[in-house]
């Protein structure tokens, strides 16, 4: 069963597990596949989670919808906030990493210092005390693989991360753990927390210090 975080008039707000692929794959049913069986309804996708990436997803329950959110995603006007671990330690706690992403080896892709249709990711990060820092990732663009380049760039590839050489763990340590947006005069926003090992390790100090639970009260750039 997928788990529906909410339910309104036109959307639902959806959890998708790690290790699930979004569309059907190999005989076996995908997350949208698995939501329109367990609604019973005709829905719409708006947005995509990579097969080893938890967390958030809106799925519109008409075409009006649909539309609706391709405009708000297309205007970045959602807020998307993410939770990954890492090793090492950046050269700064705190940033922006922007550039174009061409596709590389192995399914990898990679960052460049072009930018003529680059992604922009802004991150925050803070240690853990176990030599793996925590990063609170907002992504103002929709790439493939974005925040795991992005990552990979600055010489952090995440927990888990098979394809850009991170730390072996049972799981890809990266969760879309917040949504903020406004639809038809109404504002929104919902957190899921994530399941795994590590994630579960953070300690509550670390979270509620730096106002994790509340991403979108953190003093982020403008696009």
């Amino acid at each position: 069963m997928i788990n529906i975080i909410a339910t309104e008039a036109d959307f639902y707000i959806c959890e998708k597990p790690a290790g699930l692929d979004f569309h059907d794959s190999d005989d076996q049913a995908g997350f949208f596949s698995l939501i329109k069986q367990q609604t019973g309804e005709n829905l719409y996708p708006v947005h995509r989670l990579d097969k080893q990436t938890s967390g958030l997803i809106i799925v519109a329950r008409n075409l009006a919808a649909e539309q609706i959110f391709n405009q708000l995603f297309s205007s970045h006007q959602i807020e998307k906030y993410y939770w990954a671990i890492a090793g090492n330690k950046p050269k700064q706690k705190q940033g922006r990493i922007v550039g174009d992403m061409v596709k590389s080896r192995n399914r990898a892709w990679k960052l460049t210092k072009a930018t003529s249709n680059p992604a922009k990711t802004f991150f925050y990060s803070f240690g853990l005390g176990t030599g793996q820092r925590l990063y609170l990732l907002r992504p103002y663009s929709g790439k493939t693989h974005q925040l795991r380049v992005a990552l990979k760039s600055i010489g952090v590839a995440i927990l888990g991360d098979d394809i850009y050489k991170g730390d072996a763990a049972e799981r890809l340590y990266l969760h879309a753990y917040a949504l903020k947006f406004s639809y038809q005069g109404r504002d929104f926003c919902w957190q899921v927390a994530p399941t795994g090992d590590s994630f579960q390790q953070i300690p509550q100090e670390i979270i509620q210090q730096n106002q994790l639970n509340q991403p979108w009260c953190l003093n982020w750039p403008k696009l």
